[in-house]
Order: structure tokens, then sequence, then C-alpha cells
């Protein structure tokens, strides 16, 4: 059975994972471990650019607003607008396209704070999907983590990792932030794998909300840069747009949609997490991209084959 054979894939590479492969134009799907709440990494930045492209559609605010974006509200993060030096002006559709296609978490919260978390969330209700929960910024996760971790914040807790004496003392702390309650499905930002490839298929058949909002994420996600995930498991002759999510020694994720030639497409999800703890648990990204394949080889094989 395919879903043995999904299992095995996530065994071999010491890993656990939730598997959701969803027959965009039929009814064809691959379900594992559906049940199982993950932490969502950045792939909630799907159901964010969603809503702020609803809210334009919708007449709501302007995409072309410009926003100033200054580095004394930067949210941490290692790309975009997160390392700038200096104010930068930029439109709130840019805003949205930096937040997904590198993931920037400045850009992620400056979105956030425009739409508002519970407008994310009953947008998400309406489509019947309420397993997709926002705990709120990106900035107010980092300081819970961090405060949990016996700091006053993340700046403290970075500061701390950042001074330590030796690499095994940083990462001593980073182990006591893994397992703060705030890092725990259901606290932090948190979905299904099953829920997130729903939002996808329902993106990808203008069913999400305005057929205009729905193009513009369909749009960036086709521009996302990290492709190291889903997309390793195909050929170069298949389109996949995709969201990645990591936390590292907590999740690696990735959420996206695979064209074939032949026009049939497929909305995936996959979610795993380390089998044990400690930052050291191997997590190849590439079981994320073999376990993609496996299930949408799977749904593309001819009826009663094996």
């Amino acid at each position: 059975m395919i879903e043995d054979r999904l299992a095995q894939v996530f065994a071999e590479a010491e890993c656990q994972g939730s598997v959701a492969v969803l027959d965009i134009d039929g009814p064809g799907q691959v379900v594992l471990g559906d049940d199982d709440l993950m932490v969502a990494g950045s792939t909630f930045k799907v159901a964010v650019a969603l809503e702020l492209f609803c809210q334009g559609a919708e007449g709501e605010l302007d995409l072309g607003e410009r926003v100033r974006l200054s580095p004394s509200r930067a949210t941490p993060g290692g790309q975009g607008f997160c390392i700038f030096e200096d104010e930068a002006e930029v439109s709130l559709r840019d805003v949205a396209r930096m937040m997904v296609t590198i993931s920037d978490n400045t850009a992620t919260d400056t979105v956030i704070r425009r739409v508002s978390v519970p407008r994310v969330h009953a947008r998400l209700a309406a489509l019947g999907l309420d397993r997709i929960r926002l705990a709120g910024t990106i900035q107010e996760e980092f300081d819970a983590i961090g405060r949990d971790a016996g700091f006053a914040g993340w700046t403290e807790m970075n500061r701390a990792m950042r001074e330590a004496d030796s690499p095994r003392n940083a990462d001593r702390i980073w182990e006591r932030a893994l397992s703060a309650p705030s890092l725990q499905p259901g606290r932090i930002t948190s979905a299904t794998a099953g829920q997130m490839a729903a939002l996808l298929r329902m993106i990808w058949r203008d069913e999400a909300g305005p057929a205009a909002a729905c193009a513009a994420v369909r749009t960036v996600l086709g521009q996302q840069r990290l492709t190291r995930k889903i997309a390793a498991g195909f050929g170069a002759e298949v389109r996949v747009a995709a969201k990645s999510g990591t936390v590292p020694g907590c999740v690696s994720n990735d959420a996206g949609v695979v064209q074939f030639p032949d026009g049939s497409r497929f909305a995936v999800a996959v979610f795993t997490r380390p089998a044990g703890p400690g930052t050291g648990t191997p997590q190849a990204d590439s079981v994320i991209g073999t376990a993609a394949r496996s299930a949408v080889e799977h749904l593309r094989r001819p009826r009663g084959a094996e």
C-alpha cells in the first residue's frame, strides 16, 4: 500500500511525516497522518498571502499602497528586509511577493499586521479549514520561544547563543528552545498537511476567493526561489509552485502544486519532524521530494496497476 511505502520512506530518513496529495481536477488523493497537527513553519504564509490578495480584489485595500519598512521594526530572519540597514519603501503587493518568494519574515509581519490574524482565520474557517491557525506575528512567536527558554525574548536568546563560550553550549540553548511550550503544535502557528493541500487545491481551482486573488497567489508561489524540497522529487519538465517552511531541529515542510506536461496537477503538502530529540537528528530535505513523488506517481498510475 502507498501509505506503507510512505511510512518506510520517512523511517529510512529517521523522521516522522505526514503527507497529503490531492488531484486538483479529480477525486484522487493520498493521505498519511492527516490527523497530526504540525508546526507549520513558513507554509502558513500561503494563507496570509491569500487574505491580502482577497482584500485587494474585494476593494478593501490598495495592493499598490506604499509601505515604509524600518530596520527598527524588522523581524529576525536571514534575508530580504530582515537584513536591510536603511528604510525601504515598497508596495503591499511586493511586500507579499518577498514574504512568499524568499520567505522574508519582516515582510510577513508587515502583511499580517495589515490584514489581521482574525481576518485570516475567518477566511480559512469559511473554507472549512479550521486547523490552519496562526498564533500571531512571527515576532510574537519568536519572543514567546525566547521567554520559555529563560530569556527576556528572542533577541536576548540569540545574543546568548552568539556569545556562548562553545558551540555545544549554544546548541544547549537552542535545544531548550525546541522544548518550549510555545513551540509545540497548537501553541505556535500550526496546520495539518491535509488542510494545507486542500487550501492549495482551492486556490488553483479559484475556489478560495476572487479569481484575481487566487491568480495572484499562484503567481507569487510560482516565483518561489527555495525549491530543494518537493521540486527535488521531479524532473525539469514538471512545474512546481510551492512554499517551504523550516524550523531547524523541529520541522521541515513544503506545500505546493505539481503540474505535468500533460496538464495533470496535484496539490501536495509534506510535513516532517525529527524522529527523536536534538538538533542533530537527521532530517534530509530530500525525503520531502521522495515522499511527494511516490504519492503523486501512485495517483498517476493507471487504475489497477501496482
